[in-house]
């Protein structure tokens, strides 16, 4: 067991402050299909997977997989779009992900949302060049709380699962890290509480908040 851990991040809310790009692309969905999607729909199936708030929120008269599906685009496009005209880099990601190169630390992204969602993300960051592995929606069969986004990204980076940290921000994810034998950490982002993620290994309300050597402390404290 290396004392040098890999990190894998999260996307939403992680390396992207997309709380709200996502309620402004349920609302620009809504108006262009007219239905309605209230704020407390919002807030009780955020960070779940679209197409199943879709079926759960009856935004269809017939969820068929094919009307679900098409509905479910129709919102990712509007999600992008809303990215390229207003992106919102959480605080500490750049300069974290630049630190974490500098020292040779191998990086991955491990998110459960569309391959288009994470490209434009990883592009608007400019970190490309620094992450070793990237898994997404199109990579995996099942999501998160199940730790196969996290298990490929191990793979990809060629590390054991078990020599990993994951920086998170939501339950699934965090049972996610924990299931795979990953050190998680979770960030404290808009729609989460300290209390809804204390079961991560530490709990941190900035990226500023971490570094390398803060990363490596945590990992040596916690590794299973």
């Amino acid at each position: 067991m290396s004392d040098f851990p890999a990190v894998i991040f999260d996307m939403d809310g992680v390396l992207v402050d997309s709380y709200d790009a996502h309620y402004e692309s349920w609302q620009r969905l809504a108006a262009e299909r007219g239905f309605e999607f209230t704020r407390a729909q919002f807030l009780t199936t955020f960070g779940r997977v679209s197409r199943e708030v879709i079926v759960e929120c009856g935004l269809l008269d017939d969820p068929t997989p094919e009307a679900v599906a098409e509905i479910d685009d129709a919102k990712e496009l509007h999600f992008r779009d809303i990215l390229r005209e207003d992106f919102r880099a959480m605080d500490g990601a750049r300069e974290l992900i630049d630190a974490l190169a500098a020292e040779g630390i191998p990086i991955a992204v491990g998110s459960s949302g569309p391959l288009e969602n994470v490209d434009l993300v990883i592009d608007l960051l400019s970190k490309r060049d620094h992450l070793k592995a990237v898994v997404t929606a199109r990579d995996v069969t099942r999501g998160k709380p199940h730790p196969e986004v996290f298990l490929k990204a191990a793979a990809g980076l060629e590390v054991e699962p078990g020599n990993c940290v994951v920086i998170e921000d939501a339950q699934a994810g965090i049972a996610a890290a924990h299931a795979a034998s990953m050190v998680c950490i979770a960030l404290v982002s808009a729609g989460h509480t300290d209390e809804e993620l204390s079961a991560a290994d530490q709990v941190v309300h900035s990226l500023r908040d971490l570094s390398p050597a803060s990363i490596r402390d945590t990992f040596q404290q916690h590794i299973q």
